[in-house]
């Protein structure tokens, strides 16, 4: 690289990419003019230099990664390395890429000249997208699922999973050879699309997706409820095994599956179809066995509803089961809850039903924020592996959440235009990398937050600790 493309560097580097189309005249000159060369990704050799990145918030993850040991759980994955790029090397750059909300199916790979992002996964830059694409076809479903097993033990071990789990289905648009798939209704796109159906389980109270899925075919749907309860109880030591209910919609199982839910002791809240002998039933119940109840809404507001609890008998369950019928929603029709918990509060049945369009949201998150349903793009990744590295993503921007104070329910795209959409000037020395972020709002709140992992070491960075500090412009 000449001194010239040097200079050049360091300005796209300084502003940022994104920023480029908007700036002066001779910069974009210098676009036209300078060719630039992207280095071949390598392993970082850390001899001490000093250089800019205007991605570095995405390092604020590696502290996160040391805590819970997810480093050892990748080097312990059955995830392949290549001859240049080790394993963790291998994971950590598909995961740089999901952090920092980069689009795939942009043709610009930009990523690949920024050094910040390539010290994340312990490279001098990042790879290309021809090496993503190449190491995705490696990568089986098998793979995948151990994986998140290896990682419910750490959610499991670290206390993150809580009662709860709730359970939905996402479908995954695909626009290649759709000739092996099957035709899924897209809510997002709001019809039936060549594509592939996933699933997901979330605990409501940490965020944390615990369990993912991409490969459901339409046959096997009713059965997964009981997949997940394999997953779960497999992984988690009895000890720690704190799950209790189980929250879905209508369509996700069918009644012969709530019966073996009930056999297993594990509570499930759904909702009952509503037929027309249902409806017309329901508009004959008695007056006085109506009540109302209070139920608890987002900023500690309180909803009132009209409910009538009940006990019927389900055909296909073949037991009696709790019938809560609720009117007062906003809904025309009232809303139909079933249960096997016979003790708990009516109001508490309801709130942990409400709770589940957390999962909804998640998804949706997952949608827009990683691109879940941009599956065909100039860089053609494998869809199942796609999630798996979509999850950890998320799980570690929960997990950021957690360590700000006022701010645990802020959405993935908050947290990163808030605190991880910076960039830095990274110093290497003998003993650690300092990372000087930018003048920002919320930097106080970040750097104290990263104090608490001012004292780890990471064996990617060649045993380095790394510290954050303010810089001195913004």
């Amino acid at each position: 690289m000449t001194e010239r493309d040097k200079q050049f560097y360091n300005i796209v580097s300084a502003e940022g990419f994104s920023r480029l189309p908007r700036r002066s005249k001779l910069v974009r000159q210098q676009l036209d003019s300078v060719q630039m060369a992207a280095e071949k990704s390598s392993p970082l050799s850390f001899t001490p230099e000093v250089f800019k990145s205007s991605n570095a918030g995405i390092l604020m993850f590696l502290g996160l990664i040391r805590r819970y040991k997810i480093d050892t759980v990748i080097d312990k994955s059955s995830y392949p390395g290549t001859s240049v790029i080790d394993k963790t090397s291998s994971i950590l750059s598909f995961l740089a890429l999901k952090l920092s909300n980069r689009r795939r199916y942009s043709s610009d790979d930009t990523w690949c000249m920024d050094r910040g992002m390539g010290l994340f996964a312990g490279l001098n830059v990042l790879p290309k997208t021809a090496w993503y694409t190449s190491y995705s076809d490696r990568v089986t479903s098998e793979m995948n699922q151990k994986f998140l097993k290896q990682l419910h033990r750490v959610w499991s071990k670290a206390g993150l999973l809580e009662d709860t789990s709730n359970l939905d289905f996402t479908t995954i648009p695909y626009w290649g050879d759709d000739t092996h798939l099957e035709n899924n209704w897209s809510g997002k796109r709001g019809k039936a699309l060549s594509s592939m159906l996933a699933v997901l389980a979330q605990d409501p109270d940490t965020g944390l997706i615990d369990y993912g899925n991409a490969d459901i075919l339409q046959k096997d749907e009713s059965a997964v409820v009981l997949e997940f309860l394999d997953f779960y109880h497999s992984n988690t030591p009895k000890k720690d095994d704190k799950l209790r209910y189980i929250v879905f919609d209508s369509r996700f199982t069918n009644y012969e599956n709530l019966r073996k839910l009930d056999q297993a002791e594990i509570n499930f809240i759904t909702i009952r179809r509503r037929g027309k002998r249902i409806l017309e039933r329901i508009s004959e119940l008695p007056a006085q066995g109506w009540k109302k109840v209070k139920v608890e809404c987002a900023g500690s507001k309180h909803r009132t509803l009209r409910v009538y609890d009940e006990q019927v008998f389900l055909k296909g369950y073949d037991k009696q089961i709790r019938q809560i019928t609720i009117t007062g929603n906003g809904k025309i029709k009232p809303a139909i809850m079933i249960t096997n918990d016979f003790d708990l509060k009516t109001e508490k049945i309801i709130r942990k039903y409400a709770r589940r369009w957390i999962v909804e949201k998640s998804i949706s998150e997952q949608i827009d924020f990683f691109h879940l349903n941009l599956v065909s793009s100039s860089m053609v990744i494998k869809v199942d592996f796609d999630l798996t590295m979509s999850i950890l993503a998320n799980n570690l921007y929960r997990l950021l959440a957690l360590q700000l104070e006022r701010y645990e329910h802020l959405s993935v795209q908050s947290l990163y235009e808030k605190f991880v959409l910076n960039g830095a000037d990274v110093i290497i020395q003998e003993d650690e990398i300092t990372v000087q972020l930018r003048k920002k709002r919320n930097l106080p709140l970040i750097l104290e937050a990263m104090q608490t992992f001012s004292r780890q070491k990471y064996s990617w960075l060649n045993g380095k600790n790394v510290i954050f500090e303010g810089a001195t412009y913004s």
